[in-house]
């Protein structure tokens, strides 16, 4: 699902960090207790039997009724008996509606087991002795968690309505009946009908050029985990920015998205000469409408991107790095249960700045290292123990709790610690062996850890040792003697913030000229708790915060002011949380509202205007503060 500090992914539960990079942490809280003989290859978030009987590929034929809010139509499984006695194919559902299960044309038996709130139902099918196939006719919930359909009024152009899916963690399962457990990678074909004038794309292979006649064919030719199933409907139209990529957008934003991204070409590239071949052919974005709860999904071939980081200055472009970088970490190589996210989040994070200095320099990679550690701190001073550990024990929980910044930041120091143990160009060469050595497969974290003592471990094992890397992944917290990101740029924003809180400057006397958006949120984000009202309104006169079209710089600000009952920024706050529906964005603003009855209260009048076009998993997250 999902950047270094954007994607991912919520539901249902009060949930412990951010993607999740896309929700700051909770207070700190008890511990769960430890649990013991956890199966460390299982897959305790899916219901299905792929040890038994593995679905391989998957032929969608999906209508999508915008007036029933309804995906109807068949998905025909191929499967494999892994076990030739296998009788019975055990599926993952949530809320599909099950009309008739056939093998050969012929209807077999089916049951739709209770419905688990975190799960969602098992469906066990009774296989036929003979063939490989089963076609299910079902159709989806009006409130599939996975899919949001939006009126035109919700979208850019406001002529036409969007759909858009999110399959991340567990969520395929309520718009496809499958094996949803990344252990299982399927090839897929889908045919997708459509009103005319709306044109469907999905992360397969589309085409920039099809006929936009309401019927589209997609072929994924490569084999992929269920939750990177993605597809989106709309009033899209194409650009292109190199050879290989391209920006799909509704037409009001897509000129200026082209121009944001148009350094992806070049992103693409630049990994390719250090990690490998690129493996998926194009590599194209589809911006969604402002809705979409997170920063970016890596859907592969077309990754799923927020309109909230298009700055007008490319100051927010690592999420692009990020999505791209998946196609190494994650799309190719991909965790095999939720409990090993950090080798999807980490080494993607790890990659995303090494992109990031590529393209823009050692300075840019520096400031975004630093953010990204002031991130990962704040998530060790909130959560529970157990809960930063890179290798979580999620067994009995929601398979979203996983998403925080430990995952991500700090799975990423882990392995720029070993960089600059044995050196950046032997790790890279490490790197691309890994990539090539588990190509298109799901590995688990004991895997990962076996791999490394039979190549690193035993290379450089005069500074590398089993018992550091084991406190890495096993032990809350960061280790003693782990890098601290570094970042001379910020050496003189510390100082102008400290001389203006001192009294010695006015904010106007700060000289901000040259400051980048990331030296801007490191000003804001390391301000004191309680500033006096005569400070906020120096510092927003001075340099019109509340005014702000950076999304984050405005974050940033709005989060201060209702710290501090900043009036003045109460206009701009409540459009801002009505305007968007990033839970990185607006979850913090919400939470931080409902400490007060004042600010509760207006947290549920924006809410209330608001949840209409919200996801549902911001609903469900943020719900809770407005109650």
């Amino acid at each position: 699902m999902i950047s270094i500090r954007y994607l991912a992914f919520l539901w249902l539960t009060t949930l412990l960090a951010c993607s999740n990079p896309e929700q700051p942490s909770e207070t700190k809280v008890q511990q769960t207790p430890k649990q013991t003989q956890i199966d460390n290859a299982k897959d305790y978030h899916s219901f299905a039997n792929p040890d038994v009987v593995k679905v391989s590929h998957i032929d969608l034929d999906l209508t999508a009724d915008f007036d029933k809010h309804q995906l109807i139509g068949t998905a025909t499984l191929t499967y494999q008996k892994i076990d030739e006695q296998g009788k019975t194919l055990i599926l993952d559902t949530r809320g599909l509606s099950i009309l008739e299960v056939t093998a050969g044309n012929t209807p077999v038996d089916f049951e739709l087991q209770e419905e688990d709130a975190n799960l969602g139902s098992a469906l066990y099918i009774s296989l036929p002795a003979q063939g490989n196939q089963v076609t299910i006719r079902y159709h989806t919930a009006e409130d599939a968690s996975g899919a949001q359909w939006l009126t035109p009024e919700q979208t850019a152009g406001k002529q036409y309505p969007f759909l858009f899916t999110q399959a991340q963690a567990v969520h395929a399962r309520s718009f496809i009946p499958l094996q949803d457990s990344p252990q299982v990678r399927v090839t897929y074909t889908a045919t997708i009908r459509t009103p005319k004038e709306l044109l469907a794309v999905m992360s397969a292979a589309n085409d920039p050029d099809t006929e936009r006649d309401g019927v589209y064919e997609f072929n994924m030719p490569q084999p992929i985990p269920s939750y990177l199933i993605a597809l989106a409907i709309g009033d899209l139209h194409f650009k292109a920015m190199g050879e290989r990529t391209g920006v799909y957008a509704e037409p009001s934003i897509l000129d200026a998205a082209a121009k944001e991204f148009e350094d992806t070409e070049s992103m693409l590239e630049a990994t390719e000469k250090t990690y490998g071949p690129y493996s998926w052919d194009r590599y194209d974005l589809l911006i969604l409408p402002p809705s979409f709860p997170f920063g970016g999904m890596e859907n592969p071939r077309l990754s799923f991107i927020t309109p909230t980081v298009i700055a007008g200055d490319k100051s927010l472009v690592s999420l692009i790095a990020h999505e791209l970088a998946h196609s190494w970490s994650g799309n190719t190589v991909t965790n095999a249960t939720w409990r090993d996210l950090w080798l999807n989040e980490g080494f993607t994070t790890y990659l995303t700045y090494r992109i990031m200095e590529m393209i823009y320099g050692t300075d840019r990679y520096n400031m975004e290292a630093v953010l990204g550690y002031q991130d990962l701190q704040a998530d060790i001073a909130s959560l529970p123990d157990n809960d930063e550990i890179l290798a979580i024990d999620l067994r009995g929980r929601n398979p979203d709790d996983v998403f925080s910044n430990i995952p991500y930041e700090k799975g990423a120091l882990f392995l720029r610690e070993i960089e600059q143990k044995i050196g950046r160009d032997n790790f890279d060469q490490f790197l691309l062996e890994y990539f090539n050595h588990f190509a298109f497969k799901s590995i688990t974290t004991d895997q990962f850890i076996s791999y490394l003592d039979k190549t690193l471990l035993t290379t450089y094992a005069d500074v590398l040792d089993k018992e550091r890397v084991h406190q890495w992944i096993f032990e809350p917290g960061i280790p003693d003697g782990a890098p601290v990101p570094e970042s001379d740029a910020f050496s003189k924003v510390d100082n102008a913030r400290n001389a203006w809180l001192a009294g010695s400057v006015t904010a106007e006397q700060v000289d901000t000229q040259g400051w980048t958006v990331h030296q801007w949120l490191y000003f804001l984000n390391n301000m004191p708790d309680d500033l006096s009202e005569k400070q906020l309104d120096e510092l927003d006169t001075a340099f019109q915060l509340t005014a702000s079209k950076n999304n984050e710089i405005a974050h940033s600000w709005l989060l201060i002011a209702v710290k501090n009952e900043y009036k003045p920024a109460y206009d701009r706050l409540y459009s801002y949380l009505v305007g968007i529906g990033r839970n990185k964005l607006v979850k913090p603003l919400y939470k931080e509202l409902a400490k007060t009855p004042e600010g509760k209260a207006f947290a549920k009048r924006a809410f209330d205007e608001a949840k209409p076009g919200y996801h549902p998993l911001t609903v469900h997250v943020n719900e809770k503060f407005v109650e």
